[in-house]
């Protein structure tokens, strides 16, 4: 039993003999590691501010190109708004001087009426008195009456 516990525990050593010891390494070369890191970390640093910055140089430049645009756009919409504008101006205007010629002629036709047939006067219009009177003629004279019957005013 001895030489089995022995040659079990040989057979369970002999896996450690398999592993390397790694040299060992001193504080001035952990130091000098460390320095490099540093410098290649710097390095990186150094090359993402240079992407970084060309990078915000190309996106000033479209901000810039948009803005130019957005300026072109805000004109021509000030411009256009302007013709809108001028348009119902003159439609406005051409309006007015078409009709105004129209609406003083229909003034002159109203007054022309008023004055003519004295629509206002408290007996009645000039029309209206006239058929009174062509009615009490009419009692007398039947000529006057078969005119007025004719005419559908008696």
């Amino acid at each position: 039993m001895k030489s089995f516990v022995f040659f079990m525990s040989i057979t369970l050593a002999l896996p450690a003999f398999a592993v390397e010891v790694a040299p060992r390494i001193s504080d001035r070369e952990i130091i000098e590691s460390l320095a490099e890191l540093k410098a290649g970390q710097k390095a990186l640093e150094a090359k993402m501010d240079l992407r970084f910055t060309a990078m915000q140089e190309q996106m000033d430049r479209r901000f810039e190109a948009v803005d130019r645009r957005l300026d072109f756009v805000q004109q021509l919409m000030l411009v256009t708004i302007a013709g809108i504008f001028g348009l119902i101006g003159f439609i406005i205007w051409d309006r007015y001087s078409t009709l105004r010629p129209m609406d003083m002629r229909l003034r002159r036709l109203e007054e022309n009426l008023e004055h003519d047939l004295e629509l206002q006067s408290p007996e009645g219009s000039k029309l209206t008195r006239m058929i009174h009177a062509l009615r009490e003629l009419a009692k007398e004279d039947k000529r006057v009456a078969a005119v007025l019957r004719s005419f559908s005013l008696l």
